[in-house]
């Protein structure tokens, strides 16, 4: 059986091979360049040699961590992932709940999933387009709406103001990440046992009590999933903001994604710079995902965990103790048979003597 398991196991070895290959070239070779880089003065379009900065290793970090443009994309990258996360993942509650309450018996439930999970597909730079038309100045559909209801006398250049620009990104990230968050946190609720939702409606518990103290307990590791992808996901945020607005008005919606990308490919090309603020913000990630961990963990699993692992090592202990009580009871019993002999033998020997 062994010999069978290890045949079978060398294909699938061999199927992971091309993702390894991939992997290797295209995802673990850049981040380590990357990460040597941020230590060099490579800069400028071509040049291939490199030195690294032995007199201040850390010189690039210095400079873009004191950048007054990568303090201000910083605070602009936490701000619209916070104001589009919040609403997303309570949007997605909302609908995951209506959909996974048996009591609801919602019609043409693929049909709403379908339309809901839609704008997750629609490419960003198709996204970006539509947005900047409707929002087109000086004739745009909103400018003409808002024209024809009597609410303005003349089109108003939206995307000059701060606000409205913010704004619009915010929904437009919320509007195309909640149906896939409400297909995760869907699927969650769909591995919990029946039993329980059955037993908690025999308890007399209505939808409200049922939701919030026996689904989210049950789907806590599957919002952790989601509340650490969109963070990493909110953090690189780049396609959006820079298709849309190239950052403006006046860095509004400058992201640390954005920020990274105009130190590479624009201007003077300082790829050096751009390293090091991509591995800053694969350090606040790492640090971010980890306090989320900890916070969200789930503390009954980790005692009972803990109670395991002690009862495991105490029978452990257990067990050595036996193991030497029966060497030393084996040893006691060898020593009195020993002895026994060795009487008999003399017994017999002055016996013989006689």
């Amino acid at each position: 059986m062994k010999h069978k398991k290890l045949g079978y196991a060398k294909y699938g070895y061999l199927f992971s091979i091309p993702f390894v290959i991939a992997f290797l070239l295209f995802s673990l070779y850049p981040i380590l360049y990357t990460a040597v880089i941020g230590f060099t003065d490579l800069k400028g379009l071509g040049m291939t040699s490199f030195h690294f900065l032995t007199d201040d290793p850390f010189r690039n970090f210095k400079a873009v961590l004191t950048n007054p443009s990568f303090i201000k994309a910083l605070k602009n990258t936490v701000v619209l992932w916070l104001f589009n996360f919040v609403p997303q993942i309570l949007l997605a509650l909302l609908l995951t709940a209506w959909f996974t309450d048996k009591r609801s018996k919602v019609k043409g439930q693929g049909i709403f999933k379908v339309l809901f999970y839609m704008p997750n597909i629609i490419t960003a730079a198709t996204v970006a387009i539509l947005f900047n038309s409707l929002f087109g100045y000086p004739m745009g559909p909103v400018n003409d709406l808002l024209m024809k209801l009597g609410f303005t006398d003349s089109p108003i250049y939206f995307l000059v103001n701060k606000t409205v620009a913010r704004g619009v990104i915010i929904f437009i990230q919320t509007w195309m990440w909640y149906g896939y968050t409400m297909v995760i946190l869907i699927s969650g609720v769909l591995g919990i046992s029946p039993e329980i939702f059955e037993a908690a409606e025999v308890d007399g518990a209505n939808r409200i009590q049922t939701f919030f103290y026996v689904t989210l307990p049950n789907i806590k590791t599957i919002l952790l999933f989601t509340l650490v992808t969109s963070l990493i996901g909110g953090l690189n945020m780049f396609d959006i903001p820079k298709l849309f607005l190239l950052g403006g008005p006046d860095n509004a919606t400058l992201t640390t994604s954005v920020f990274i990308y105009n130190q590479a490919f624009s201007g003077s090309y300082m790829y050096n710079r751009a390293a090091a603020g991509s591995m800053i913000m694969f350090v606040i990630i790492c640090i971010l995902s980890v306090i989320m961990f900890q916070i969200l963990k789930d503390k009954d699993e980790e005692t009972l965990r803990r109670q395991i692992k002690q009862q495991q090592k105490s029978y452990k202990i257990k067990q050595k103790e036996l193991i030497k009580e029966q060497k030393l009871q084996t040893a006691s019993v060898t020593s009195q048979e020993t002895e026994a002999l060795a009487k008999e033998e003399g017994e017999g020997t002055q016996n013989v003597k006689e």
